[in-house]
């Protein structure tokens, strides 16, 4: 990927659970980090202070949340990483690569949680000042395979939510890419990292370089 200029731009990864997005984010970060791009990695929710606070709430096994609760919290926390972080980077024309935005809550609170859409969207555009990212690339997995990755390690609250919410998850994902085909490039997970990578960064360079 050769380096041109480039002014900010807003790059979400989304993805059911063991999709890899973390990994895949950070990989993306480095290396525009290593061609000397104007680049920053935050997470949703956390990054800020106030957004690490919340997440270990939302995150921690032993709170019973209400799925209005959990959606409240993430536009809090996104509320906060907004106005503190993605829009000045915006402004000073950094690139933003960010592990989950507004898509999450659509599809975890809403498609899986019965959330109405409409009053979503509707919190979700008060909350980010009506910024939208440029591109968001969706990792996607069968359900089934990708809860089998995260068993290596103990689930969080969110994980071990039930498989037909997660299948729900999923759904929504890919429902949202059929609408918004122009920003949500779904990216099919393979079985080596590398080989992933490489798909997403044909389409960061077709996307925003290329246009």
């Amino acid at each position: 990927m050769a380096k041109v200029n480039l002014k900010g731009a807003f790059i979400t990864f989304e993805g059911p659970e063991g999709c890899g997005k973390s990994t895949q984010a950070k990989l993306l970060y480095e290396r525009l980090k290593k061609l000397k791009y104007p680049v920053i990695f935050i997470r949703e929710p956390g990054t800020t202070i106030v957004g690490e606070k919340i997440r270990s709430i939302l995150l921690d096994k032993n709170n019973k949340l209400t799925d209005k609760t959990e959606m409240l919290l993430y536009m809090a926390a996104r509320s906060q990483i907004v106005d503190e972080v993605i829009a000045p980077a915006l402004k000073a024309g950094q690139i933003i690569i960010c592990d989950r935005f507004l898509d999450a809550t659509i599809c975890y609170q809403g498609y899986a949680g019965g959330i109405n859409l409409s009053l979503i969207m509707q919190i979700g555009e008060f909350v980010t000042n009506k910024i939208t990212p440029d591109l968001t690339i969706l990792l996607d997995i069968p359900v089934e395979v990708g809860l089998r990755k995260c068993r290596v390690k103990i689930f969080d609250r969110m994980e071990a939510k039930p498989v037909i919410y997660h299948q729900k998850v999923r759904q929504g994902y890919l429902a949202l890419a059929k609408q918004d085909p122009g920003r949500i490039k779904v990216v099919k997970v393979e079985s080596k990292i590398k080989d992933t990578q490489e798909k997403v960064l044909k389409i960061v360079k077709q996307k925003l370089w290329l246009g």
